[in-house]
């Protein structure tokens, strides 16, 4: 794995558990690397060693300057698999060689094993290739493979930045909740009990989320005069498509 931030760790930390196999970390800093993993801080460090796979895991800004200096390491046969978001097989392979390329479109909760994985392959990728690549998604949460690269940038849009928008309503929801009169520990407290209790029940039911969410509303109560504000003037069905398109855009870009 080249490159090993927050993403890269969390995930790693995972396979590290749950995967028979041995990776190896390139980062400068060895306190970033998860323990049960190997260190490498240069390209020198990995002399006379070959890899079944190169796990890109830098920023898509950093792959063309970094991961040239990591090919030779590369087994015949093998193949890269990248977490970069954005960044396509078309432009992986002209900057690395025509190897075969899987993309994980990974998000933050792998941490906890609970990631949506975004999966799609190049046309030269091997089931062996595929087969590796569905094990360590599966190990960090669920894996949804694809058929377009476009598929795997607009999962980028919905879920693998979709974490950071749900952390970001529920912090409002927070500030809401303290501008109400509650202290810092409690708005948290009832605020992600009820986000979490509410995701669990709509995982659970088979009912539509607008049957769910008129489930909880009775005629002129308190929950119909709140969603009525919610949903003023279609504000936050808006708020939601272009925050997704502006996501997807950006995703387009790194292309």
């Amino acid at each position: 794995m080249v490159g090993c931030g927050k993403m890269g760790g969390a995930m790693l930390r995972r396979w590290l558990d749950a995967v028979p196999a041995r990776f190896t970390a390139v980062n400068r800093t060895p306190s970033a690397i998860p323990d049960g993993a190997g260190h490498a801080g240069s390209p020198s460090a990995l002399e006379g060693r070959r890899f079944d796979a190169i796990i890109i895991a830098v920023k898509p800004q950093q792959i063309a300057d970094v991961l040239p200096d990591y090919m030779a390491f590369l087994k015949p046969g093998g193949c890269l698999i990248s977490i970069a978001a954005g960044f396509s097989v078309a432009s992986i392979q002209r900057e690395l060689g025509e190897h075969p390329v899987i993309r994980i479109m990974p998000n933050l909760p792998a941490l906890i094993g609970r990631s949506v994985n975004g999966l799609f392959a190049s046309p030269a990728c091997t089931d062996a290739h595929r087969d590796l690549a569905n094990q360590l998604a599966e190990t960090s949460g669920t894996a949804i493979w694809v058929e377009t690269e476009d598929e795997i940038d607009r999962i980028t849009a919905v879920a693998g930045s979709g974490s950071g928008y749900v952390f970001e309503i529920a912090r409002a929801y927070v500030d809401a909740a303290e501008a109400m009169g509650f202290d810092a520990e409690t708005a948290r407290a009832l605020v992600l009990e009820t986000l979490s209790g509410a995701i669990e029940m709509a995982r659970q039911s088979d009912l539509s989320l607008e049957d769910l969410r008129n489930s909880v509303m009775s005629k002129k109560g308190t929950t119909e005069a709140g969603i009525k504000a919610l949903r003023r003037d279609g504000l936050l069905d808006q708020l939601m498509r272009e925050t997704t398109q502006a996501a997807y855009a950006r995703a387009v870009e790194l292309r």
